[in-house]
């Protein structure tokens, strides 16, 4: 990913915001070296309330030269060479994912799903969906499309309703509200979408709240979900055939207060990572289940390299994490900042089992200094295809931008 300025050595060791606009014309800096880390940061987006995606939907084009994100008036796309952008949807719309295979970005609007390539702007209405429904994902050869249902409404939980912008903003009462929503059992169904013919077939049902659904991104037949709620009172994360067969339990707690959540999958599509804590708010790993040789690897992190969200390169070397502010659930002193980690595992001096955790650490170097950003906004980090900078979005300069930190030190 190139970008647009070059650096004068003295204003960047110095810290200063070295851009073509300057800070005493009201334009936010377009890019700068961090002076507490030492990584060049470079605003992606212009446009005040853009943003990049959550952190386990996809928001590269298979090709891997664009990035999707959103806007206040739709969703738009950026070229990661030379920065270009162009609007690609407009108007009221909730972006779900871009393929894997093709160029194209999946989205609901009103009460139908679309695709848009965003080369050719070619627009595809696919299916009509089931009311109080929402498609979160899409498999790996784009053939099925894969969301929820309620059988009749429920409390709110910092969603929004089908085709309408993704809620960036963490409501203050969130915990209160899914807690009511978790008691309330309401039925809920798990459906596909054929992207080719649009038939909408259901493949589970159940009175647990059903969530987080996210497609394999190698196996087009894996959909991993999860259990909502209250993490200490759920068993969240699970996997299932997109029939609808072969549900397995992912994670089992050992003791009280366990949490774990916040799954996604590594690249390869081998191996489900997640938060994971013995118990909440004391011990923080990030944890590892390989789908395919069934193997379990924890990592441990210290209790300010903590992290809402984290992220994985394609050959599991590194890891990103977008830190938290004190009033997570870490409650970190210092925790404020988008991590870079690289896992090293313990040696295995004793007995070899396969039943055992393969147990490790998570070496941080900290790559952003977030204490202007509100965590009411989470940062969600990605690594861009060239594994060279990490993509986040925040509110440190007062409007929400997307923004790309350079993993090697300037």
């Amino acid at each position: 990913m190139r970008v647009w300025f070059s650096v004068i050595c003295g204003l960047a060791t110095a810290g200063l915001l070295v851009a073509q606009n300057s800070s005493n014309t009201g334009i936010p800096p377009k890019t700068w070296i961090d002076p507490d880390t030492g990584h060049r940061i470079v605003r992606l987006t212009d446009e005040p309330g853009s943003a990049s995606l959550y952190f386990n939907q996809n928001g590269y084009t298979a090709d891997g030269k664009n990035l999707i994100y959103t806007t206040p008036s739709g969703i738009s796309v950026l070229d990661l060479e030379t920065h270009a952008t162009k609007a690609v949807v407009t108007g009221a719309v909730r972006v779900i994912v871009t393929g894997r295979r093709s160029q194209n970005v999946y989205y609901l609007k009103g009460d139908a799903v679309f695709s848009t390539d965003v080369n050719t702007g070619i627009t595809r209405e696919i299916a009509k969906v089931p009311a109080r429904s929402s498609v979160v994902t899409v498999n790996a050869d784009e053939t099925l499309m894969a969301g929820t249902y309620t059988e009749r409404d429920a409390p709110a939980v910092n969603v929004t309703a089908p085709g309408q912008p993704q809620q960036l903003i963490q409501a203050q009462n969130k915990g209160q509200m899914m807690e009511e929503r978790l008691a309330a059992r309401i039925p809920m169904g798990m459906f596909t979408i054929d992207v080719k013919t649009g038939e909408v077939k259901t493949i589970h049902k159940s009175t647990d709240w059903l969530n987080h659904l996210e497609f394999s991104p190698t196996d087009p037949t894996l959909l991993m979900f999860c259990h909502e709620g209250p993490w200490h009172k759920v068993d969240r994360i699970w996997t299932m055939r997109a029939d609808g067969t072969h549900i397995t339990q992912i994670h089992t707690r050992t003791m009280s207060m366990e949490i774990f959540g916040h799954e996604f999958w590594a690249p390869d599509g081998k191996t489900i990572w997640y938060d994971l804590q013995t118990p909440r708010g004391e011990v923080f790993w990030l944890a590892g289940y390989n789908v395919e040789t069934k193997e379990r690897t924890w990592y441990h992190l210290q209790r300010d390299e903590w992290s809402i969200h984290f992220n994985v390169t394609k050959d599991g070397k590194l890891f990103c994490g977008d830190g938290g502010d004190p009033g997570q659930v870490a409650r970190a002193k210092d925790g404020e900042w988008i991590y870079l980690f690289r896992p090293e595992l313990i040696p295995n001096r004793g007995i070899e089992d396969k039943n055992f955790v393969n147990p490790g650490v998570l070496r941080s170097e900290r790559l952003v200094n977030m204490k202007k950003h509100n965590y009411s906004l989470e940062p969600n980090v990605s690594f861009t295809p060239d594994e060279k900078w990490v993509v986040f979005r925040s509110n440190m300069l007062g409007p929400t931008y997307v923004f790309a930190v350079e993993i090697a030190r300037s």
